[in-house]
C-alpha cells in the first residue's frame, strides 16, 4: 500500500463528529501529534497485529473484515467521514490485549487522520480523567457482569436439564423396581405349579413335553418383543380367540391368560400341542406355569429394556457434558445433536414432533464438543418455547461449501421482523422477567462465531423459524484452551455517529 503523509490542519478535523466539541487548542494538539495520511487501496492494518494508531476516515471507502476460519470475512462497509478504528481501547493500558480485532482495507484512495496509540491514551486521560474512570467501570463492570451473568445462565441450562434427566431416569428405574417385584411373584407360582405337576410321578413324560413347550414359549416371547406391534382391534380379536379356547377346554379365567399369551405373539396353534402334551386334569395347572413362563420372559425384557434405556440416558448425559474428555476435539456434530435432545427430551415433550434429517455423509470436525452442545440446547429451548409446547422441532445437517451447516426449525409464531437483527445483542429477550437472561443468543454467537469461527444467523417467518449455524470443516488447533475469548475482552471495532441514520451507520460488532 502506497502512504504519503501531508500536514494536518485544524480545518481537517473540525467538521468531522468526533472533534466538533474540542477547542482550537485541542484541535492543534491533534495536528501537533498526529498526520494524515492519504494511502491507495489495500489493508491499512490486519487482525491479529499490534494495535500501534487510532484512525479516523476523512474521506475514502473502507471495508472492516473478520477473520472466520482460513477466510475473512466482510463485517462492514462505510464511505462516512468521521467513523474510527484501530487503537481505541489504548486507554485501557495492558489489561485487555492491545492488537487490532480486524482486519481493516480501503477500495480506493483515501485519507486518514492518524495519532499514535500512545498518544491516544494519554489524550483521553488528560482530557477526559472523568469519561475515562467511567468507561473503564463501564467496559470491565460489563465483561464482569456478562461472566456473573454466563455462570447464571449455565446454572439454569443445568438445573433444568438435571430436573429432566431426573425425571427421565426415574421412568425406567420404577419400571424395573415394577418389573422385579412382579417377577419375584410369578417365579413363585411357577415354582408351585411345577411342584404339583411333577408329584404324580406317572407324568413325568408330560413334564418334558411341556418343558419343551416351555422353551418355544420363550422364544416366541423374545421374538414377540422385536415384532411389529398389533393394532388393538388385532389385540382383541386374538384374545376372543384364545379366551374361547380356554373357555371350551374348561380353564378358569380364561381371559387373563389370553393377554399374556397374545402379548407373547402365541396362538390357538400352540395351545392344542399343550393340550395333546397334558391330560384334561392337568391342563389347567400346565396352562398356568406356562403363562408364568411367559410372564416371567415378558418380565425380564421390560427389565432389560429399562436398565438399557437407563444406560443411554447416562451415555447421554456423558456425551453431553464431555467432562472425561479434551476441550478441543474431532467430532461427529450428530453425536452431540442426538446427546442433546435425549437430554432435553422430557422439556420438550410429547406434543412436540422432533425430525432428524441428517446428512451422515457429513465428515467430523474440531470443536469444542461441550460448548456446542451449550448452543443447541440455547437453540432447542429457543424454538420448544416459541412453539409453546405444540410444533415441530426439525434438525438438519448438509454441507454447504466449505462449512458444516445445523439448521433448527420451528413452526412457532415467529420472530418479528423489527427485533430480528437484536435477537443476539446481550441481554435482550422478549420472555418476560425472570423467564430468560437474554444471553442464550449471545453466548451462542460467541461460541460459534469467536470460538469456532463459523456464522449463526435467524431467518423467521411466522410458522418458519429457522436458526442456522455454519462450522467450519477444517480449523487449526487453540494454541491455549485458557486464552482468553476475544469477544469477551473486545469492544466494537469500527464506530460512527450515533445520530447517523442505520444506512450510513457502521455495524458494530458484538462485545
Amino acid at each position: 500500500m502506497t502512504v504519503e503523509q501531508t500536514p494536518c490542519t485544524p480545518d481537517d478535523l473540525r467538521s468531522l463528529f468526533l472533534f466538533e466539541k474540542l477547542s482550537e487548542e485541542q484541535l492543534a494538539w491533534l495536528c501537533e501529534e498526529g498526520r494524515v495520511e492519504a494511502v491507495g487501496p489495500g489493508e491499512l492494518y490486519v487482525e491479529g497485529d499490534e494495535a500501534t494508531c487510532f484512525y479516523v476516515l476523512l474521506e475514502g471507502t473502507v471495508v472492516m473484515l473478520r477473520r472466520v476460519g482460513a477466510d475473512d470475512v466482510e463485517v462492514s462497509r462505510t464511505s462516512q467521514p468521521g467513523v474510527y478504528a484501530g487503537a481505541f481501547q489504548s486507554y485501557l493500558g495492558d489489561r485487555v490485549p492491545q492488537v487490532y480485532n480486524n482486519t481493516l482495507r480501503t477500495t480506493g484512495p483515501s485519507r486518514f487522520y492518524v495519532l499514535p496509540a500512545d498518544k491516544f491514551a494519554g489524550m483521553m486521560r488528560d482530557w477526559f480523567p472523568m469519561a475515562v474512570h467511567m468507561l473503564e467501570g463501564l467496559f470491565f463492570g460489563s465483561r464482569t457482569t456478562r461472566q456473573v451473568v454466563d455462570q447464571r445462565e449455565r446454572l439454569l441450562a443445568l438445573g433444568s436439564l438435571s430436573a429432566g434427566l431426573t425425571h427421565e431416569l426415574n421412568n425406567p428405574a420404577a419400571a424395573a423396581q415394577r418389573a422385579t417385584a412382579t417377577l419375584r411373584e410369578r417365579v413363585a407360582g411357577m415354582r408351585h405349579k411345577l411342584g404339583a405337576i411333577a408329584g404324580d410321578p406317572s407324568r413325568r413324560a408330560a413334564i418334558a413335553a411341556l418343558v419343551e413347550l416351555q422353551e418355544r414359549a420363550v422364544e416366541q416371547a423374545a421374538k414377540a418383543t422385536h415384532a411389529p406391534p398389533l393394532s388393538p382391534v388385532e389385540t382383541s380379536d386374538r384374545e376372543d380367540l384364545i379366551a374361547d379356547w380356554l373357555d371350551d377346554h374348561g380353564v378358569a379365567g380364561g381371559w387373563d391368560l389370553a393377554a399374556t399369551f397374545v402379548q407373547a405373539s402365541l396362538d390357538v396353534d400352540w395351545l392344542d400341542r399343550v393340550a395333546e402334551a397334558t391330560d384334561p386334569q392337568t391342563l389347567d395347572g400346565a396352562l398356568r406355569w406356562l403363562n408364568y413362563t411367559v410372564e416371567t420372559e415378558l418380565l425380564m425384557n421390560e427389565i432389560q429394556d429399562s436398565t438399557t434405556r437407563i444406560s443411554a440416558l447416562v451415555g447421554a448425559a456423558r456425551q453431553y457434558s464431555q467432562l472425561d474428555r479434551a476441550p478441543f476435539q474431532v467430532v461427529d456434530v450428530h453425536e452431540l445433536l442426538d446427546s442433546t435432545l435425549q437430554m432435553l427430551s422430557g422439556k420438550i415433550g410429547a406434543r412436540i414432533a422432533v425430525v432428524k434429517e441428517y446428512d451422515r455423509t457429513l465428515p467430523r470436525i474440531p470443536a469444542y464438543p461441550g460448548e456446542l452442545n451449550q448452543v443447541w440446547t440455547n437453540l432447542i429451548d429457543n424454538a420448544v418455547s416459541a412453539m409453546a409446547g405444540t410444533g415441530t422441532l426439525t434438525v438438519r445437517t448438509a454441507l454447504d461449501n466449505d462449512y458444516l451447516l445445523v439448521e433448527f426449525r420451528d413452526t412457532g409464531a415467529g420472530v418479528p421482523e423489527e427485533i430480528r437483527e437484536r435477537i443476539f445483542e446481550p441481554f435482550f429477550t422478549t420472555k418476560p422477567v425472570g423467564e430468560g437472561t437474554g444471553l442464550g443468543l449471545d453466548i451462542s454467537w460467541r461460541i460459534i462465531v469467536n470460538k469456532h469461527h463459523g456464522a449463526i444467523r435467524c431467518d423467521s417467518t411466522p410458522g418458519d423459524t429457522r436458526m442456522r449455524v455454519r462450522l467450519p470443516l477444517s480449523s487449526p488447533a487453540p494454541a491455549s484452551d485458557s486464552e482468553p475469548d476475544p469477544a469477551a475482552e473486545s469492544d466494537s471495532p469500527v464506530r460512527s455517529e450515533p445520530a447517523a441514520p442505520p444506512s450510513q451507520a457502521v455495524q458494530e460488532e458484538q462485545a
